[in-house]
């Protein structure tokens, strides 16, 4: 009497390895975090902006004798005290119009705007200055626990 011998997987086997493909995916997902991903890049986006306006402002100071380009309020903090910095060519309530370093782009392009928080005209990035005549821009939306600022 011969037996056939049929060679393939069993029922329990594709299971379980489909069950080892479902965790292994689901590890791979929650490591990764898409969305805390994207939110370190704007982030990252953030401090890149409030540099290249802080910059641009003492830049913008050295050449024009350490006049400021625009009245900046003064206070302690950037977030408490700091008002808000204008998209370029609008006003905004309350903020501060930083048009003249982008003039002729010789500081800036253009002023750059928060990735999350900015509208047709608030940039989403404040400005202050210290008592001591120190200069401020933040991030007042960053995510995570504390703003992005820096005070030169």
């Amino acid at each position: 009497m011969k037996k056939s011998l049929i060679k393939g997987f069993t029922l329990i086997e594709v299971l379980l390895v489909i069950a080892i493909l479902a965790i292994l995916a689901a590890v791979v997902i929650i490591a990764l975090n898409p969305a805390k991903q994207l939110a370190e890049a704007q982030n990252a986006q953030r401090r890149s902006d409030v540099r290249a306006i802080l910059d641009a402002v003492h830049q913008y100071a050295v050449d024009n004798y350490g006049s400021l380009p625009a009245e900046i309020a003064s206070g302690n903090t950037c977030i408490d005290d700091g008002v808000p910095i204008c998209v370029a060519g609008q006003s905004c309530d309350g903020g501060v119009s930083l048009d003249s370093i982008i003039e002729e782009e010789k500081y800036l392009i253009n002023i750059p705007s928060d990735p999350t928080a900015a509208t047709d005209v608030d940039t989403g990035y404040k400005i202050f200055t210290t008592a001591n005549g120190r200069v401020g821009v933040c991030a007042p939306s960053a995510y995570g626990d504390t703003a992005i600022s820096i005070t030169q």
